[in-house]
């Protein structure tokens, strides 16, 4: 996992370099704010590996999410798909690489049009796309759908008539009904049961595993993540906190946010449970960002450098870390 993208790697699907956006706000009658949602994000992704996102709300996740699926463009940066710049390319270009990315949301419910069956929800995207036949768009949303787990006479139902799960594997469907190279999955288990995650995530790391696709994985939940992803990107005031392999970031934590997380993760069994780390505070207006790191005001190894000095993303101890003290902080427990 590299901060900094490579974009002559031919195993990099996926690169944002310092991606950056930011959005004019009105904060009086007569004056305008400046939020920086994002602020100068770098990361790549490799072919068939899983990227997961983690941050508290309003770190820049699904704000990140809207980038890399193109609905919005950046402020300023690069987003390279195969090597590819977004931002350099014409109409006709940004239509074909969209067709490379697609999107999984939140809450099926929302994201799946209640006046479709799955028929015409799943054959949409093949219209609009390929040059398919009816009979060959049919045969593939029939195979879709047994590869996702549903029954493919189901494609006469529309999403009410399905229970949470099965909308999400609707869902699934339709971002991966075109074989696309990267899927970015926008907290997919969080508004289903418990007892129904696992079997979603299953079913994501089979897709993956049969069409080699890469995902970008944003989540807020850490068993989540372990469970399926093979890099970690933490995030926190819209840009990275760290950055690196999922073993090593969850065996030695070295930046003092990410060790927040990691010991508010609840653990079955007493042998796995840390000493909780209690953040004061809450994260800062994004309309007055503070100086310096913009962790300093809760972070309790903060010093006078991390209030006046931002930190950049560097190397240390195997992964990319933004923190002035991360030597000291990820030995301070050992």
């Amino acid at each position: 996992m590299n901060a900094v993208p490579k974009t002559s790697n031919p195993d990099i699907v996926l690169a944002a370099d310092k991606l950056t956006k930011h959005y004019s706000v009105k904060r009086t009658m007569f004056t305008q704010g400046t939020v920086k949602a994002l602020n100068g994000v770098s990361f790549s992704l490799q072919r068939g590996r899983t990227l997961a996102v983690v941050g508290e709300s309003g770190c820049g996740k699904s704000t990140l999410a809207r980038q890399l699926t193109m609905i919005e463009a950046p402020t300023s940066g690069r987003l390279l798909i195969d090597g590819e710049d977004v931002a350099g390319a014409d109409k006709a270009k940004v239509a074909k690489l969209r067709q490379r990315v697609q999107m999984v949301f939140q809450n099926p419910f929302a994201s799946l049009n209640p006046r479709k069956t799955v028929e015409q929800t799943l054959g949409e995207p093949l219209a609009i796309n390929t040059t398919l036949s009816a009979r060959e768009r049919g045969e593939r949303i029939a195979h879709m759908m047994r590869t996702v787990g549903l029954r493919p006479e189901h494609v006469s139902r529309y999403p009410h008539m399905f229970s949470g799960g099965q909308r999400q594997r609707v869902a699934i469907a339709r971002a991966m009904i075109l074989d696309p190279q990267i899927v970015v999955a926008d907290e997919p288990v969080s508004a289903l049961d418990v007892s129904i995650q696992a079997q979603i995530l299953n079913l994501f790391m089979d897709l993956q595993e049969q069409f080699g696709t890469s995902y970008v994985f944003i989540s807020h939940n850490l068993s989540v993540v372990e469970h399926i992803a093979d890099d970690v990107m933490v995030m926190y005031f819209g840009g990275v906190a760290e950055l690196g392999d999922k073993k090593t970031i969850y065996a030695h934590p070295r930046h003092p946010y990410t060790r927040a997380l990691m010991s508010a993760t609840p653990a079955l069994f007493e042998e796995d449970r840390t000493i909780k780390i209690k953040l004061q505070g809450e994260m800062p207006s994004p309309l007055n960002p503070p100086s310096g790191c913009t962790f300093h005001q809760r972070c309790p190894y903060a010093i006078d450098r991390c209030r006046q000095e931002e930190p950049q993303l560097r190397l240390v101890d195997g992964r990319h870390v933004a923190c002035h003290r991360a030597e000291e902080v990820g030995d301070a427990d050992a």
